[in-house]
């Protein structure tokens, strides 16, 4: 694809990290209208096939750059497992954890282990750094897997590949020589810095400076929420660019642990979103020049290029992923022999809400896959029709997810649906997929499009 999208990263429920704003808005200089299954055996496996190789058609014809079309994580000739067996591996134990880590509201850090074993921290590095060189259908994949077992673990890993591809994109060679082989190793997890207090959700706007200190660079950086911070091996931050004149002259800059104070306060005990673990931190210390990600002062171009699709898209995948977990849950029970002797299979009114939820499912299915070959194949992601079909997604997926598992709450009732221990799940998946309307608020979403369609006189549609 074009110069847009190299690779990948996700934010978190409050953050207020970015969604797209109109291409005239972004200058450093002015602030942004927005910166912020069912079937079991033979049959699923079947769907599974014909899916994994649409999905490898719908790849070969796009256009993403030489450093991620190397061979890939769905190339079989060395014999490993492809990436959705190494994400159905994650989910695992994932599932097994979660109910611990929902309970408890601490990290997943059994699944944060097995990612690293698996190689899928690696999973849009390219490979001549080491990684798996995936493209974005597969990152999209493995959200979507991970999200049937655990919708944290699947953003967890959203916002950590949206990091890489920012390094892979933008990064200068020495700081990618440095950092991708370590992140395909496994060994380099990154979390995001974007909020600042008393910000609101505007990503392309800083408060903390940046500043020098001869050659090198001095950071002291508050954020109220990071997510996986606690467990972070390294991070991606914004701050004020040094000789700013303005917050909107915004710098990303990467720094290790090791090269950190790191001081942790506060809380986390949210309704839903609860294994994410994002914590306040306080971050101080002195980095090298060359750590800089992109030009100073135009972390706007990053916003537009990597974080605002890659946000939109991962989210996307994830509360699919989550949704389609409830649905094939319920399905199961339904179709268990304790499921046959309590609901009748026959009933109008348990056939429609099944239909309803698996309609909502698939409608934010097909609308992810074509958002993701038109961002694959867009020579400019600014154009307004492609920033409302990003958004359009973003809403849709919010909006849908949700609704299917209210569906499915309903249709089974009290006991399956809406009580904590349930097999179905059915009540976490709901407190999950509420933070989905505002991880950056659809109202103000709506409002950025109400601006962005005047600009599209001619309603070109992507």
């Amino acid at each position: 694809m074009s110069a847009a999208l190299t690779g990948l990263r996700t934010p978190h429920p409050g953050t207020g990290d970015p969604v797209l704003a109109p291409a005239h808005e972004r200058s450093p200089h002015r602030e942004s209208i927005q910166e912020g299954a069912v079937r079991e055996g033979s049959a699923r496996e079947g769907s599974a096939r014909e899916g994994a190789a649409r999905e490898d058609a719908v790849r070969k014809g796009t256009a993403w750059e030489d450093s991620v079309r190397e061979p890939g994580p769905r190339d079989s000739a060395t014999g490993g497992p492809t990436v959705l067996e190494r994400a159905r591996r994650v989910a695992a134990v994932a599932a097994e954890h979660a109910p611990r880590h929902d309970r408890d509201a601490d990290f997943p850090v059994e699944a944060l282990a097995a990612l690293r074993a698996s190689g899928l921290l690696g999973l849009t590095v390219p490979v001549s750094h080491g990684g798996l060189g995936g493209g974005l259908a597969d990152l999209l994949d493995v959200c979507v897997e991970l999200g049937r077992a655990d919708m944290s673990v699947a953003m967890i890993l959203g916002m950590h590949c949206q990091q890489v591809a920012a390094v892979v994109q933008h990064a200068p060679p020495r700081l990618r020589d440095e950092l991708l082989p370590e992140i395909a190793a496994g060994r380099r997890y990154l979390a995001s810095v974007t909020t600042e207090s008393g910000k609101g959700g505007h990503l392309l706007t800083a408060r903390s400076p940046l500043h020098r200190d001869g050659t090198d660079l001095v950071v002291d950086r508050f954020a109220p929420i990071v997510t996986g911070g606690a467990h972070a091996d390294g991070f991606l931050l914004t701050v004020q660019a040094p000789d700013a004149t303005s917050p909107h002259q915004v710098s990303l800059v990467y720094a290790g642990r090791d090269q950190l104070t790191i001081e942790q306060s506060g809380s986390w005990n949210p309704m839903g979103m609860r294994a994410s673990h994002s914590v306040a931190l306080r971050l101080t210390g002195r980095l090298p020049a060359h750590q800089v990600i992109g030009e100073h002062g135009r972390f706007s171009r990053i916003a537009g290029e990597v974080f605002g699709p890659l946000a939109h898209l991962a989210w996307s995948a994830a509360w699919l992923g989550t949704a389609t977990g409830a649905l094939a849950r319920v399905v199961r029970l339904l179709r268990s022999p304790e499921g046959r002797g309590r609901f009748d299979p026959g009933s109008e009114l348990l056939l429609t809400r099944l239909s309803t939820a698996r309609q909502r499912i698939d409608t934010v299915h097909a609308l992810l896959r074509h958002t993701e070959r038109a961002v694959s194949a867009a020579a400019d992601l600014s154009t307004p029709p492609l920033q409302l079909l990003l958004n359009a997604l973003k809403l849709t997926a919010s909006e849908q997810c949700q609704a299917a598992v209210e569906e499915l709450i309903t249709a089974v009732g009290l006991r399956d649906g809406y009580l904590k221990g349930s097999a179905t799940r059915l009540e976490l998946a709901l407190r999950d997929l509420r933070s989905a309307p505002l991880n950056y608020a659809n109202d103000r979403l709506h409002q950025a499009d109400g601006r962005l369609a005047l600009l599209d006189p001619e309603v070109r549609l992507v």
